[in-house]
């Protein structure tokens, strides 16, 4: 199975505890299908933390290098796991890629997660198990320090997505935060968004879901709905997240 390792160090494990702008982008097609994509970017971060680092260590080989490699789900699974594995999660996994997107020089450090739902079913079953993929691969293989530090974990990344309840039909996308599961998620990560809070940093959520028809309606006060009503755009940040979960719950008829 192909690796890619990526000599981050604690350097950049300070940036992502501390700084994270996440973004779900839907896009919804006339024909049923929907391409979801989940950017966990840590640019600002990195360009704080890049100012306040001594010219020697910005000369080091670590933050000399570029990175934009990606990875197939699938290839990341061992053999034995792929045998054992349902048809439903062999082509949930065949249509999911992350990629990792690094050149600490012009602060970027970016991870993504693309899937390509073939229709409404596809979509739904993907938002529901998104977070077993993690259970199984070895994607923090694409961002492992090979230099003697700590690892950035990706799959971090994936399980945190695991805390909502998803209604979705070729006329309608629901989901509804999971308060229990959401509270485990916090437990996890306390000590993160304790950080963050402590350096006064926000950590920006925002959700876009473009449609290929007109909204016809919509739960959620917060959301804007673009003059055409082909778009959905939810903006607010982990802080007020954590405070009232529920203003991520979206209902939205089309």
């Amino acid at each position: 199975m192909k690796k890619f390792y990526i000599p981050i160090m604690f350097f950049v494990l300070v940036c992502f505890t501390s700084c994270v702008d996440v973004e779900e982008h839907y896009d919804f097609k006339a024909d049923g299908s929907c391409k979801v994509a989940y950017s966990f970017d840590m640019s600002r971060a990195v360009s704080v933390l890049m100012n306040l680092m001594s010219d020697s260590v910005r000369a080091t080989p670590q933050f000399a290098v570029v990175k934009d490699t990606s990875l197939n789900f699938y290839s990341a699974l061992p053999d034995t796991t792929q045998q054992k594995m349902t048809p439903e999660e062999v082509n949930l996994a065949k249509s999911s890629n992350l990629s990792v997107q690094m050149n600490l020089q012009k602060s970027l450090m970016k991870i993504s997660i693309y899937h390509q739902a073939k229709n409404a079913a596809d979509l739904q079953y993907y938002l529901r198990n998104i977070s077993k993929i993690e259970s199984h691969s070895n994607l923090n293989s694409v961002t492992k320090n090979n230099s003697g530090g700590k690892e950035f974990d990706a799959q971090q990344l994936i399980s945190g997505q695991d805390y909502y309840a998803y209604e979705v039909t070729p006329h309608r996308f629901y989901r509804i935060i999971d308060k229990a599961k959401f509270n485990a998620f916090l437990k996890k990560t306390q000590s993160t968004f304790s950080m963050a809070k402590a350096m006064l940093i926000e950590m920006p959520y925002k959700v876009i879901l473009n449609f290929a028809k007109p909204v016809k309606k919509i739960s959620n006060p917060r959301a804007v709905l673009s003059a055409d009503r082909k778009r959905v755009i939810l903006q607010t940040n982990m802080d007020e997240i954590i405070k009232n979960p529920s203003v991520m719950n979206l209902k939205i008829d089309f």
